[in-house]
């Protein structure tokens, strides 16, 4: 009988399976994409024209994307595979579960990055300029931070939920994510108890971390920890409650 294959070559392999589904979900593509794509593209415009500036509007647009990414998509995807059984036999295959969960916030993290690419480049077409102090480190920084937060927030309620709930609470949460995040309203013009309460969010916390990175302002350690501090919650939450069946 042959051994199983050591963890990273399994991962590997399982990173190569999810990120293939990932693709033939057109559903999640639509999110992850095709939605942040279109409010850069619509907003952005319609900022231009209207005076909204593209510093306010790139940083949140990118928060919104690993919203998409990390909650949205692999929440929803991870439910219904948890609600099909799917987890239940992966989790006692030779990859296990630790290698499973690894494999997803692979893919979600390479998702991101690509997000990341395709959004600033269509910000650069359409009229934006980094700042002259904006940092790729500290971007890049801000990027791994919120992927694993928002990957651990989609797990988390992935693994509470009925797929369908987990659908739904998904969906709500996105929409819930373009006003806090500073997509509909710049974060600055909302009344201030709910900006506020947009800051002390992840999504917020996310978009401000992201225009300190960019050259837009102060408060990139303040922000940062904000979204490290709900992915540690989150990711304690999820190993306590997660259900594999």
């Amino acid at each position: 009988m042959s051994r199983p294959a050591p963890l990273l070559r399994s991962v590997a392999a399982q990173v190569g399976v999810e990120a293939r589904l990932t693709v033939r979900r057109g559903e999640n593509l639509l999110a992850m994409i095709g939605l942040p794509v279109a409010a850069l593209a619509l907003f952005g415009t319609l900022g231009v024209a209207g005076g909204r500036s593209l510093e306010t509007l790139v940083p949140s647009v990118l928060a919104l994307a690993l919203v998409a990414s990390g909650l949205v998509n692999l929440g929803i995807a991870t439910g219904f595979e948890r609600g099909y059984g799917v987890l239940k036999r992966l989790g006692g295959s030779p990859l296990g579960r630790d290698g499973l969960i690894a494999a997803k916030v692979v893919v979600v993290g390479v998702i991101a990055v690509l997000q990341v690419v395709a959004l600033v480049a269509l910000a650069l077409a359409i009229g934006w300029r980094p700042a002259s102090d904006a940092s790729v480190s500290l971007l890049g920084l801000a990027l791994v931070v919120g992927s694993a937060t928002f990957s651990s927030l989609g797990l988390l309620i992935a693994g509470m939920l009925r797929a369908e709930a987990t659908l739904v609470l998904a969906n709500v949460l996105f929409l819930v994510a373009l006003l806090l995040g500073g997509v509909l309203v710049p974060l600055e013009e909302l009344p201030a108890p709910l900006a506020t309460l947009a800051l002390a969010s992840p999504v917020g916390a996310l978009a401000d971390a992201f225009r300190a990175a960019l050259g837009g302002g102060a408060g990139y350690l303040a922000s940062l920890a904000i979204v490290a501090a709900w992915g540690l919650v989150a990711a304690v939450l999820t190993i306590r409650s997660f259900r594999w069946d």
